[in-house]
């Protein structure tokens, strides 16, 4: 039997580390060791992410800069998720500093074809196996974990590749998630994730993402639930009294827009409008007073003119989005975007971004500005890498994508929930000190 040390490089989303955690959970059950340092590996997997181009690139870069290991204690690379799912064709000539190729969903086939590896062989593993819900080795803080309740996609948006690498959308059955879900432990805040999450049960005849919310408050092992990219028009009122009357869901809510103005929308293959956005807004924040709202904007997509540019500014500044993240339009091969007239060039994209995100830096300053002087509940994520004191998050800031509160306090353990005396802010993170309570 096949005794190794075992390394991990995640790159990507949170779907792709779920991906790569099923990875470690099948070295665990062949009680192989996993170690933290890749340079102690004896095979190191390279999970990549094949979103964009940038993405892809970096994958690369990291198969390439980790082959140089091989001159020590490395034997082998294995690159796993969507960057040989999606291009194994190309990838299995070409990086011969690659051992093992595996798809999003082959960990069930890890060993077998690290056996033949051993035997000499280079193996293309790709889509072999089916897709489980196999054991998972946490790879995040163990106060905070992510679920994914789906995969794949079919909202088929013009600029993504998501369908074509991961199919098209698939629910998980809500009893194995549930059982996942439960074999997590203690779990302060466990994030639901999926290419959108409010899609859940569909593919399977009815839409069953608030019934399932409530399955899951009523695990014992779970204190908070946040909720991460739901697509505005299949917010209902339902999905909306559910999170403002559930106590375990944060309220927070990802809501990926991509643009504001129904042009860009209708070429985006979006659904919904301006119009309705902005209606949905306003209900969310009049029916749940508290909620923080975040979302991704995509600056410079074909044929955006400088009017609705300006216009996607103005919106910004009009909801006020306590978080956004925004992104220059990346041209895909294969996507009906790649082929549109009126391409816009790199230069007037990333200016157009900078502009987006100069108006989002104002409203964010505003929204922590107004916490100062105020105690704010914090989880702590731990000690703070640059200081002496900790960090940590509120409810509006989620992990690794949103601000953070770095906080002094006598003491902190890791996920527990301290109360923050907010001293100062920026212009995405705040500070302050943890008061007695």
């Amino acid at each position: 039997m096949l005794k190794k040390k075992f390394g991990m490089i995640s790159l990507g989303c949170d779907k792709n580390r779920v991906d790569g955690e099923r990875l470690l959970g099948e070295i665990e059950r062949h009680g192989c060791a996993i170690v933290s340092d890749i340079a102690e590996a004896e095979i190191l997997i390279v999970n990549t992410c094949a979103f964009l181009n940038a993405a892809r690139e970096e994958g690369i870069n990291e198969i390439i800069s980790a082959a140089s290991l091989k001159e020590s204690s490395l034997e082998k690379i294995v690159v796993s998720g969507c960057l040989s799912e999606k291009f194994i064709g190309e990838l299995f000539p070409a990086l011969t500093e690659a051992d093992v190729f595996l798809g999003v969903h082959d960990a069930a086939e890890l060993f077998p074809a690290l056996k033949r590896a051993y035997a000499g062989e280079r193996v293309n593993a790709v889509k072999t196996c089916g897709e489980v819900l196999s054991s998972r080795v946490v790879t995040t803080p163990a106060h905070y974990k992510y679920l994914k309740i789906a995969d794949g996609c079919s909202n088929f948006c013009t600029y993504c590749l998501i369908p074509k690498i991961r199919g098209k959308y698939r629910s998980y059955p809500a009893e194995e998630l549930l059982e996942e879900a439960k074999s997590l432990g203690v779990t302060q805040e466990l994030i639901l994730v999926a290419q959108d999450t409010t899609r859940y049960g569909e593919d399977r005849g009815q839409n069953n993402f608030v019934n399932f919310l409530e399955k899951i408050s009523n695990l014992d092992n779970i204190c908070h639930i946040r909720l991460l990219y739901c697509y505005p028009e299949k917010i209902d009122g339902a999905l909306i009294a559910q999170i403002r009357d559930n106590p375990k869901i944060l309220k927070y809510l990802d809501i990926p827009l991509q643009h504001c103005e129904n042009r860009i929308l209708r070429l985006m293959g979006r659904r919904g409008s301006k119009e309705e956005y902005l209606k949905l807004f306003e209900t969310l924040r009049t029916e749940i007073p508290e909620i923080a709202l975040r979302t991704t904007f995509i600056s410079g997509f074909p044929t955006e003119t400088e009017e609705e540019h300006r216009a996607l500014c103005e919106f910004i500044r009009e909801v006020k989005f306590e978080n956004a993240g925004i992104f220059a339009y990346s041209r895909e091969p294969e996507t009906p975007a790649y082929r549109m007239k009126g391409q816009i060039s790199a230069s007037v994209k990333k200016r157009r971004q900078r502009e987006l995100y100069e108006a989002q830096e104002k409203v964010s300053r505003e929204f922590l500005q107004s916490f100062v002087g105020k105690t704010l509940p914090v989880v702590c994520d731990g000690i703070d890498p640059n200081g002496t004191g900790f960090v940590g998050r509120a409810y509006f800031q989620a992990p690794e994508i949103d601000g953070s509160v770095f906080f002094t306090a006598p003491r902190a353990k890791e996920g527990e929930i301290y109360h923050i005396k907010i001293m100062k802010s920026s212009d995405y993170d705040l500070y302050g000190s943890a008061v007695s309570e």
